[in-house]
Order: C-alpha cells, then sequence, then structure tokens
C-alpha cells in the first residue's frame, strides 16, 4: 500500500455538460506530481449511477463521449502512480428511478438517505434484491477491462430494511419482521452474502486483487466486517463531523489487528463534494502526520470538476502536506505502537452505544480524549485481542460483566494485569452486583445528581476542594479497598419547588460513601467519568483518571513529556530496522462555524523533555528524523532521558539500538 493517496471524487449528474472536456493526460500528470501523490483512486461509476468509460453493463454519462476511466489510468500508470477504481454500490440514482422498489426502505416505507423522491439526494438500494447481480457485473467488466491496483466500493455495510424482497424473505426463512434483532440478523446475512459474492466475481478474475468495503468507519469489535477487506482505509474527515478525536481512537484499534490500513481525511473545508473548499495547509500537514504516527498511510480526498481539468490550488495544497511525508516514510514502515494500557471501549465491547457522537459514542471519545491528553500509551482493543501485552486495562463507564468479558477480565487479572473501571463497568447484567476484586459493594444509582468528590490526593493543577461531578455516579460501600477519595453529597437534587442558585445545590460536605476505591488488582471511579469528559470536559476529571493510571503503572511506565495537553504521542517499534521512532505532534483546533474544528496556526514548541523506557535494548543513537540531527541523551535508572529542542507541527525522534 502507497503512503500519499488521494481519493477523487466524481459525482457527477447527468444534467452538467461537456463531462472530462478539459481533462488532459499532461495537466493530470502535472498535478499528481505537484501533489506528491503516488496513488489515485479514480471512479468507473458514481453515486448518480453513471459509468465514465464504454461500459456494457452500465451506461456511460450521456455528456462524456471518450473513455475517461482508461485516459486516467494509463496517465497514472506512465508515471509509476497506482490507480484503485472506485464504483458506487449502495447508490445508483439513475437506477433509483428505474426500479424503486428494490430501494431500502424504513418500517414506514421510507426510503434512505433522503425518504422521499421529492427531495434532493440519493436513494439507497438493498443488496437483498436483483441490484445486487448488477453490481457484480459491473465490478467484474470494470476488473476485466482495466489494469486497476484495486477495488474500492462505497456506501455499504449491514443495514436494517423492510423492503418487499426482505420482508419475504424473513417469513421464508422463519423470522419475523416485528422483531428488530431479526432484521439485525437479516441485514448482517445480506452484507455477509454480498461481500462473499464479490470477492468470488473478483477472484475469478484477478485472484487477490485489493478491495475494500467502505462504511465510513471501522466498527470496533467486529473482525467478521474487517476481515471482508484485504485493507482498511479509515474515513476520518475531522471538519466533517468525525473531529479530531475519531482517527486516533480508529487507529489504534486497527494497529494492533495487522492489516494494512491508512487514514482519510479531505481537503475540503467542510465535508465531501464541497467545490471551492479549501482547508489550510497546516491542516492537512498536521492530519497527515497524525496518520504516520499511528502506523497508517494517509489519503486525501478530492473532487474532479466535472469537466476534467485536476485544480493546481487543491494539489499545491496536498503537496505541502505529501512532501513532508515523502520524507518521513522510511520511519513509518510496518511499525507496531508500544502500549502500556489497554482500552475495551464501549463499542468493541458490543455493549449499546450512546448516541451523542457520530461514530463512537461519547463515553469511548471521552476516553480516547483523555488519554491523549494524559500522554498515556494505549491500544483500543476488543474481546478477540490479546491483552497480555498491557500493564493496565481500562473498562470505560458501561462495561457490564456479561460472560465473555468476565471471563476475559477474570484472565487478565490472575495474571497480574491491573484494572481501571468506572461507572457501571465491573457490574453483573442486571446491575445488582459488583463482579470485579476492587475492594466495594455497589447499592445502586445515586440518588443525587450531580454530587461532589473530594479527593484524598493531590492535584497537579488544583487544589484542595470538592469538585462538581455531572456524570452519573454508583453508591458503593467499602469492603476491603483503601478509599483514595470521598463522595460529598449535595443539600438536594434541584427541582421545581426546590432548587438553589443558577445550576446545582452546593455540597452539604456530608459524606456520600467512596467515591474511588483501590486494590491491589485495580482502582475504581464510582462515576461515569469518561461520558462526562466528553459533555463538559472538566479538568478534575482528566486528572483523576491519569492519577489511577499513573498509580496503576507505577514505574513501569514506557514514556513521560512535558508535551502540552493538546499535543498527541506515540512510540512505534520499527523492529527490522532496530528503532523506535517517537513521535510528537502539536495543533490546537479551534471551532469556527457550526460545529467546524480548524487547524490554521501552527505554534512552534521548545525544549520538550522526553523519559523513555525501553523493553531491554540498549540505545546506541539519538536522532531527529527526517532532519538526521543528532541529540544528546542521558541513560537513566528507568531508559533514556532527552529534550527536542524544536517541535513545528510534527517531529519524530528515532532511537536506535544494539
Amino acid at each position: 500500500m502507497r503512503f500519499r493517496q488521494v481519493h477523487l471524487d466524481f459525482h457527477t449528474s447527468e444534467h452538467v455538460p461537456h463531462i472530462g472536456r478539459k481533462f488532459s493526460k499532461s495537466n493530470f500528470q502535472e498535478m499528481l506530481r505537484v501533489g506528491h501523490v503516488d496513488s489515485i483512486t479514480i471512479f468507473a461509476k458514481c453515486h448518480h449511477g453513471w459509468a465514465y468509460f464504454p461500459s456494457e453493463t452500465n451506461e456511460m454519462h450521456p455528456e462524456l463521449d471518450y473513455d475517461l476511466l482508461g485516459a486516467q489510468i494509463e496517465a497514472a500508470h506512465e508515471i509509476g502512480v497506482n490507480v484503485p477504481v472506485y464504483l458506487s454500490v449502495g447508490l445508483d440514482e439513475r437506477l433509483a428511478w428505474q426500479y424503486s422498489q428494490w430501494l431500502i426502505r424504513s418500517e414506514e416505507d421510507r426510503t434512505n438517505w433522503v425518504d422521499s423522491f421529492m427531495k434532493p439526494g440519493y436513494h439507497q438500494f438493498c443488496l437483498n434484491t436483483p441490484y445486487l447481480d448488477i453490481v457484480i457485473k459491473q465490478i467484474q467488466e470494470v476488473v476485466r477491462k482495466y489494469d486497476a491496483d484495486g477495488i474500492f466500493l462505497d456506501i455499504v455495510g449491514e443495514r436494517t430494511c423492510y423492503c418487499p424482497t426482505c420482508l419475504k424473505q424473513m417469513q421464508e426463512d422463519g423470522l419475523n419482521p416485528r422483531n428488530k434483532e431479526h432484521v439485525i440478523e437479516n441485514g448482517r446475512r445480506i452484507y455477509a452474502n454480498y461481500t462473499k459474492r464479490v470477492r468470488d466475481a473478483i477472484d475469478e478474475i484477478k485472484p487477490g486483487l485489493p478491495v475494500f468495503h467502505n462504511a465510513g468507519h471501522i466498527h470496533q469489535g467486529r473482525r467478521d466486517l474487517m476481515n471482508m477487506n484485504t485493507h482498511l482505509e479509515l474515513e476520518s474527515l475531522p471538519t466533517g463531523g468525525w473531529g479530531y478525536d475519531h482517527f486516533p481512537l480508529s487507529a489504534r484499534y486497527a494497529q494492533p489487528i495487522g492489516m494494512d490500513f491508512l487514514g482519510m481525511t479531505g481537503k475540503f473545508h467542510t465535508f465531501w463534494g464541497e467545490f471551492g473548499g479549501y482547508k489550510h495547509p497546516n491542516a492537512l500537514r498536521y492530519e497527515t502526520s497524525l496518520n504516520l504516527a499511528h502506523g497508517a498511510r494517509c489519503s486525501i480526498g478530492d473532487q474532479l470538476h466535472p469537466e476534467g481539468e485536476m485544480d493546481k490550488a487543491t494539489y499545491e495544497l496536498i503537496g505541502k502536506a505529501y512532501a513532508e511525508v515523502e520524507q518521513k516514510e522510511a520511519w513509518c514502515v510496518d511499525t507496531v505502537n508500544l502500549a502500556d494500557v489497554a482500552l475495551l471501549t464501549v463499542e468493541a465491547a458490543g455493549v449499546q452505544q450512546d448516541s451523542g457522537a457520530m461514530y463512537s459514542g461519547k463515553i469511548d471519545m471521552g476516553a480516547g480524549r483523555m488519554l491523549l491528553e494524559g500522554k498515556i500509551l494505549f491500544d483500543v482493543v476488543d474481546l478477540k485481542s490479546d491483552w497480555s501485552p498491557y500493564r493496565v486495562l481500562i473498562l470505560p463507564d458501561a462495561i457490564v460483566m456479561a460472560e465473555q468479558v468476565r471471563e476475559k477480565v477474570e484472565a487478565f487479572i490472575a495474571a497480574g494485569g491491573k484494572v481501571l473501571a468506572t461507572g457501571r463497568s465491573g457490574l453483573n447484567e442486571e446491575m445488582t452486583n459488583n463482579l470485579l476484586p476492587l475492594g466495594f459493594k455497589d447499592t445502586g444509582v445515586n440518588p443525587f445528581r450531580p454530587d461532589y468528590f473530594r479527593p484524598g490526593f493531590e492535584l497537579p493543577n488544583l487544589g484542595e476542594a470538592a469538585y462538581i461531578m455531572y456524570g452519573e455516579g454508583r453508591r458503593i460501600e467499602l469492603t476491603d479497598g483503601t478509599e483514595l477519595g470521598r463522595r460529598e453529597d449535595p443539600y438536594f437534587n434541584r427541582q421545581a419547588f426546590r432548587f438553589c442558585s443558577h445550576q446545582h445545590t452546593p455540597t452539604s460536605e456530608q459524606y456520600g460513601g467512596p467515591g474511588m476505591v483501590e486494590t491491589k488488582h485495580g482502582i475504581y471511579i464510582a462515576w461515569n467519568v469518561f461520558e462526562d469528559y466528553a459533555t463538559k470536559g472538566s479538568l478534575v476529571l482528566r486528572e483523576m483518571v491519569v492519577y489511577a493510571l499513573r498509580r496503576l503503572l507505577g514505574d513501569q511506565i514506557s514514556l513521560k513529556t512535558t508535551l502540552p495537553a493538546q499535543g498527541v504521542t506515540t512510540l512505534q517499534h520499527q523492529a527490522q530496522e532496530k528503532r523506535f521512532i517517537h513521535h510528537l505532534l502539536y495543533a490546537s483546533p479551534v471551532k469556527r462555524g457550526e460545529r467546524v474544528e480548524i487547524i490554521e496556526d501552527i505554534i512552534p514548541l521548545h525544549n520538550i523533555e522526553v523519559e523513555v523506557q525501553l523493553p531491554q535494548q540498549q540505545v546506541k543513537r539519538v536522532y531527529l528524523a527526517p532532519q538526521m540531527t543528532e541529540i544528546d541523551y542521558e541513560a537513566t535508572s528507568r531508559g533514556i532521558r532527552y529534550v527536542v529542542p524544536q517541535l513545528e507541527c510534527h517531529q519524530m525522534v528515532v532511537l536506535e539500538y544494539n
């Protein structure tokens, strides 16, 4: 898989004239060179349903009079650029008007993406209908006719559908369409059949050709879905609703699994298909560097103008980021993330997600953000992961002890691992009893909300006080654990005829039981602190969690640094080269407009202190990459210590060992 990819959208209405009129090999090749692009995904078929080549299984766009797909492949291959080919699967607006009976339907018999034909937008097909046969033929035609370097299939995934075909099949198979679980199961069967048919159809012609099925998010805990692909493309446009927290969480799940993967962002100011929208170059520099720091290759989305001329401003913008990527690639091949902590996300555990974020729920996003800011080295794991390399396991807020979860957690603890659990995590499925050996008895949901936490330990940036806790809390009683901090109840809950001041009632200073408990097996915090952090972002929440993790890790923590909270750091191991690569990144996204996160100014940081504990390797050389500048280091009782003289967006520090 190449490092510097462009995903070149080309969703073009039949009402737009002169398709491809300004395409030229020289312009296409020049822009790829300007952009430092080494792979470009181009279109055989778009969401409107049109083919961009003379097709026997589809209709070519009525305003196109030559083989645009073939011309693009020839031009790219001539200069050594790979060309995966895109086909829209879920959307085909041309056929939607002809075969509306094959569209996905809701229980109310409405279509999706838009719910009627009186609104502008696309309508999604059900892959349980004869439409799938058409798609298979379209894919095979492209694979047979063209020297594609892979196939990218879009707008697919497990769906719930109540179209006549699905309703009839469910009844014939003994499934009840009124049972939501049965409808979900039917959607899983439909998707599995689709991916198998695609793989079989391609392998008839070009066995092993790379294929990726895009659903917009890689679902944690669903390795069956992941394995339907040859590689992963983590769609994550920070300005398009994903935000800057999504990619690190997604990548830290994908990298340990071992599949090749890339991070997919866009050049757009907002979302896909934004003509005339451009990010600041520093945003793309940061986003591509974030990919490299997580062991990923890079993909930047663009949309080709209908007349086919590549936009110079776009490729100058992309080139500013990809010129840097090109210099860094040698230190980013075949890397493995070094992590002290395993985060079992709510999504990966199969627990019902909350609905506050675009893809991952609030709990998971809050946990990821807290660990990034706390400079904790972590991976995201599921129930099939090997947990033995990790010293601490985090069970955030809602990980109830279903049988498979309980057995895995108990084995981790029995092997000497420690647990940080919060909120409802550790309870049985009936929510009546704590099953973790963390020194307390659970007595139910705390009736006071919000309430207060008074730490029994010193916080780095805050004084001694009772701190407001907005999240749901559990009432607990101490058994054989040690109390690290106490709960304080408010005078009363705020209600219509009984309230105090503008918000909540102050602390009564009355003891409400333990709020944070420790045993030799781990620490428990009696609130949904991660969900609370995603919602409120209160500093005390992060300092509680980071204190707990550092206490559990003790002297075994792999990395300490003075990098500020908004910075991101990872430690990647490149075993074949006998070196570790320490990545440091710093940018400060700001919100502009409505829900758009912007990176514009990159502020240099100086003299960042780092201490790294490495697993038994003897370091022989430390230098900055790609600058190749040697830096001084000194041995410590834990490893080595060095100072990064300057960080401007992204800096790699290479630690070579014998």
